[in-house]
């Protein structure tokens, strides 16, 4: 069984959950044409990727008669992952690392109304895409964004690993670079990676910033499928007209590792960073476990 992924044209601009309002009609399609892509507002599968993003791989809930709790729902593993407005609990500072997200899928018996369904409701704020002195195509939001609120996925194509390796190895140093690497550490040392790429189908979450102090934190979130889901929720109050920004390297609640260190440098040229934090690192991460040699075929 597999849920359909959704590919449309759509212009750069203004992106709602419903019909614009009157007042943003005249500010659609900022881009001018020169950013148009298809347009999915899921993860589609890529070449190399070795699960299908709509294939439906989790069983639903039996929830009913009662609420989606911990104890009682095979969705909600430990803690309920959102409060009574639709926010995402772990978002402070406390946090020492970012915790995945389960949802409830299209095979469980509770409701739509259901406070585990946040992320699959997809968009609730306007966003815009708009021009930025320095940092090319941006984000920002046209209205309030409480802390916590789901903001908009990363989606795009999910790939292999020789694929991520061909694709980068094409790449020029004017390119910009959109693919992003998740990596889960399991149990007993294993890490799940996942690999999107939305440089040629995508959504709003392709024109994001870098930001040394951002306003947005990663967290992955699986609903029908095993491939998660890269949500981006809001980590403060999020001012209208506000840019919104992550960090490219995905530390927002992670602590930097030794190995993360290494990656940040290992001598490659690097890009500026232009976010203006005050604890900018002037370079945008970089990750060289994407930039190794391709992989020889064996011809023996």
């Amino acid at each position: 069984m597999s849920a359909e992924a959704v590919k449309k044209k759509r212009p750069v601009g203004v992106t709602a959950p419903e019909e614009e309002p009157e007042a943003h009609k005249g500010q659609l399609d900022v881009a001018r044409g020169l950013e148009n892509l298809p347009y999915t507002p899921d993860l589609v599968l890529g070449p190399g990727a070795d699960i299908d993003p709509t294939q439906i791989t989790f069983p639903g809930c039996i929830c009913v008669k009662t609420p989606c709790f911990p104890g009682t729902c095979s969705c909600v593993r430990h803690d309920e992952n959102y409060d009574d407005n639709m926010c995402l609990r772990d978002t402070g500072l406390e946090a020492k690392y970012a915790k995945p997200v389960f949802e409830c899928n299209v095979l469980c018996q509770c409701s739509d109304h259901c406070r585990n369904r946040v992320v699959q409701k997809g968009l609730q704020f306007h966003l815009q895409v708009f021009q930025t002195d320095k940092k090319g195509w941006g984000l920002r939001t046209l209205e309030f964004i409480p802390k916590g609120r789901y903001v908009c996925e990363y989606a795009g194509e999910v790939l292999g690993f020789s694929e991520v390796q061909r694709r980068i190895n094409l790449q020029t140093t004017y390119d910009s670079n959109y693919i992003i690497a998740l990596r889960e550490h399991v149990y007993n040392g294993q890490v799940m990676e996942t690999f999107v790429d939305p440089t040629y189908v995508g959504n709003v979450g392709r024109f994001l910033n870098h930001s040394c102090e951002p306003n947005l934190l990663m967290i992955p979130v699986r609903i029908d499928s095993m491939v998660p889901k890269l949500a981006l929720f809001a980590a403060k109050d999020i001012l209208p007209g506000e840019e919104l920004s992550y960090d490219y390297s995905g530390r927002f609640l992670n602590l930097m590792d030794t190995e993360d260190k290494e990656r940040l440098d290992n001598g490659k040229l690097r890009k500026p960073c232009y976010c203006g934090a005050k604890s900018c690192t002037a370079f945008l991460p970089y990750d060289s476990s994407l930039y190794c040699p391709l992989e020889k075929p064996d011809m023996n």
